[in-house]
């Protein structure tokens, strides 16, 4: 139990340690004079960013990192300009096929009553006496 306390931590302070060092790389490369987009740093990416760190935090069970990571990737795309096209016009389509993908996808919860009352059957043969 303990090693795993251990793991669970030293990987907490892996993700920590990456994100910072990417947070403090765009502002090097920011204050560097390179043409980074204003998106990357900004409260939807974030959002975007936190949503997937903690889906795989959780084995992506759940649903609150799937609404984090939909509202952030919404408004990220729509500051996205690929090749002189914005992603804003595709945005719905997008996000309703990644929404189709992942009620594909998900894991099924397969429930089987195959023994179910096996264990707890009773013996009625003291009643009818």
């Amino acid at each position: 139990m303990e090693t795993l306390i251990k793991k669970n931590q030293a990987e907490k302070q892996l993700g920590l340690g990456i994100l910072i060092v990417v947070i403090g790389s765009v502002f090097l490369l920011r204050n560097s004079g390179i043409d980074i987009p204003r998106w990357i740093l900004s409260w939807h990416t974030i959002m975007l960013g936190a949503g997937l760190w903690i889906g795989y935090r959780r084995n992506f069970q759940g649903g609150g990192w799937l609404a984090l990571t939909i509202i952030g990737a919404i408004f990220t795309l729509k500051h996205i300009v690929v090749f002189d096209f914005e992603l804003s016009r595709i945005t719905t389509a997008l996000v309703l096929i990644a929404l189709g993908l992942y009620v594909i996808l998900k894991p099924k919860k397969v429930t089987t009553f195959k023994n179910y009352g096996q264990a707890n059957q009773s013996d009625f043969k003291d009643l009818n006496s």
